[in-house]
């Protein structure tokens, strides 16, 4: 039976009149950029009103409680505690602290898999010529790849596995808690690139018992570029001491000592520079919208939508390649394309926005989108 052109809108539905961009076109790219929303542009044009009218003695009060307020926000979506979080203005940059403070003298290795954002591998991969050694795990099957190999490839010289909680390449989800009991198991630590996660998975860092985790603002959490979290669990903060480093790492940052580091006792003793304010200031108003919502509800449309968008590319003949249960399966839907970049222009050209990687089209669903972003889409790919 051929699926209806269009259903019911969801429960969430009423949200999408907050993001702008639906008035102009249909926004299928949430995986590459969040939408922006009315409260983002909002708290960005109060910082830029508290920047005009004060300048920089707004820093003293309003913009140093920014930060702890982002902190806030960034442990409540992932189940952490404010002081497990660091604030960065990438996964490079945070990546680079905690590379930096490991130490790989009698554990050398690092693991990671073939499936994961490059930049989860750069960092260590650049420390080569220091002795550090990366093995990459094959994926047996180009969507997942299964704990049993990461578990193979982690020894007794391994110090940390870095990994995603859902692969870029796939949408599929592994099992961290999984991953991080087979790190613990030969001594080793985990770390966690969940860019792809949160905000549309719910996710408890403590019971996954992960060790570091990254997430920040381009994607699923409506931040927009240039703000990212790094996740340090509780009692590994002061077992670490960063060689890569800033002045926010300092317990007293103001007295301007030049001869020694304080450093936080906290997860901030990984934290770097100055953060850009305006992408605080537009995170804030991303989580605003989170929070108020609810990951399990975000998640549970967000599902349906891509499940709606997975059944009309099979039944188009599209072929999607997507994890095979739903369960393993988040918002990242790959078309195969012989030509990606000339596909993703065929449905800019009907204001479709979409995104290609090498053989696909990526089409990435969230809670602002309705069945019908989905039928246009795929009638656009299939003609």
């Amino acid at each position: 039976m051929a699926l209806a052109s269009t259903v019911a809108a969801h429960p969430l539905a009423h949200y999408r009149s907050e993001f702008p961009i639906f008035e102009r076109q249909v926004y299928l790219n949430s995986c590459s950029l969040g939408a922006l929303s009315t409260r983002s542009r909002a708290s960005i044009e109060e910082f830029l009103a508290q920047w005009d009218a004060r300048g920089a003695a707004a820093w003293y009060d309003v913009w140093w409680e920014s930060l702890s307020r982002l902190r806030d926000g960034y442990a409540r979506a992932i189940g952490a505690r404010p002081g497990e979080i660091a604030l960065h203005a990438s996964v490079s940059t945070a990546s680079a602290v905690l590379a930096g403070a490991l130490d790989y003298t009698a554990r050398p290795k690092i693991v990671t898999t073939e499936l994961d954002f490059p930049t989860v591998a750069y960092q260590w991969l650049a420390k080569r010529s220091s002795g550090v050694e990366v093995e990459v795990v094959e994926s047996p099957d180009g969507v997942t790849v299964p704990v049993e190999a990461l578990t193979r490839a982690i020894d007794e010289r391994t110090a940390l596995v870095a990994t995603s909680h859902v692969f870029y390449t796939t949408g599929a989800i592994q099992d961290i808690g999984a991953v991080a009991e087979a790190a613990h198991a030969k001594g080793a630590l985990c770390f966690v690139d969940a860019y792809q996660s949160v905000g549309q998975l719910p996710l408890d860092v403590h019971e996954t018992g992960v060790d570091f985790l990254c997430a920040g603002g381009l994607k699923w959490l409506l931040g927009g570029p240039g703000i990212v979290f790094l996740y340090v669990r509780d009692d590994l903060t002061q077992r670490f001491t960063p060689t890569v480093t800033g002045w926010f790492a300092h317990a007293r940052q103001f007295d301007f000592d030049s001869r020694a580091i304080a450093w936080h006792d906290d997860a901030r003793r990984f934290e770097q520079g100055t953060p850009s304010l305006a992408a605080v200031y537009a995170q804030l108003g991303g989580l605003d919208l989170i929070h108020e919502i609810g990951v399990p509800r975000i998640r549970d449309v967000t599902r349906a939508l891509t499940e709606d968008l997975i059944a009309r590319a099979l039944e188009a003949g599209l072929a999607p390649k997507v994890a095979s249960a739903p369960d393993d399966r988040t918002a990242i839907v790959m078309i195969p394309s012989g030509d990606p970049a000339a596909a993703v222009a065929r449905l800019a050209r009907e204001r479709v926005v979409a995104d290609a990687r090498p053989g696909h089209v990526r089409l990435s669903p969230y809670f602002y989108n309705l069945t019908d972003d989905n039928v246009q889409a795929i009638e656009i790919l299939s003609a």
